[in-house]
């Protein structure tokens, strides 16, 4: 795993925004169901299967906030996750790029996620899920032409790479890079998961306290 970018101080600090429940919110399965905008929205975005679930959970503290499935395209909906006493809403978007699924069921859930993306004004950052396994997929770059079209600022994040060797996946990470370059909303740093092992918790969660303090200054 590379060195941690962040000060020990933000990474304490991210371990006690996390430490207090998060609990589910409610879900919204079309752009008219959304919450008014208020607060800060952090999403999640990535192919079907590539952990979103699990590194929710794994951010959280909690075993099944978020639920997991072996079956690709289960969370068909907005999925938001609230806790007391901070303004901080974390979003579980669908999979996109489930091409088992219903053509119509797909467009649907294709035009949800471009939407919400072009148009959320409070949505402070969006976290897009690479699996370390295979890289930029086509339907990835799709969504993040979305992004930099709608100046929504966004990191990448590579997960499942326990099962990936390390020298592979400081090549992913070299090739993924090199990818976003020339992206203009792309965060440079890509943070680096495992939810099985815990792996780049600390930091991701040091990353979001990074975003409050931006919104808030």
């Amino acid at each position: 795993m590379p060195a941690s970018p962040f000060k020990s101080s933000e990474i304490e600090a991210g371990r006690k925004l996390f430490a207090t429940e998060w609990d589910f919110a409610f879900a919204a399965g079309t752009l008219d169901r959304l919450p008014p905008m208020t607060g800060v929205e952090i999403a999640f975005a990535g192919r079907s299967n590539v952990g979103k679930s699990s590194l929710i959970n794994a951010l959280t503290n909690r075993k099944a906030l978020a639920r997991t499935s072996n079956t690709p395209g289960r969370t068909q909906e907005l999925i938001y996750f609230t806790m007391a006493d901070t303004p901080l809403r974390l979003v579980d978007m669908p999979g996109y790029g489930y091409a088992e699924a219903p053509k119509s069921k797909v467009r649907e859930w294709t035009n949800l996620i471009h939407a919400y993306l072009a148009g959320r004004a409070n949505l402070a950052r969006v976290y897009v899920l690479i699996d370390a396994r295979h890289g930029l997929k086509d339907v990835d770059n799709a969504v993040l032409k979305t992004l930099d079209q709608s100046a929504v600022s966004y990191q990448l994040i590579l997960t499942k790479t326990d099962q990936v060797k390390p020298k592979d996946l400081e090549a992913r990470l070299t090739a993924t890079a090199a990818a976003i370059a020339k992206r203009p909303a792309a965060f440079p740093e890509i943070l680096v998961t495992s939810s099985r092992e815990g792996e780049g918790m600390p930091e991701l969660r040091a990353a979001i306290v990074r975003v409050l303090k931006e919104r808030r200054s």
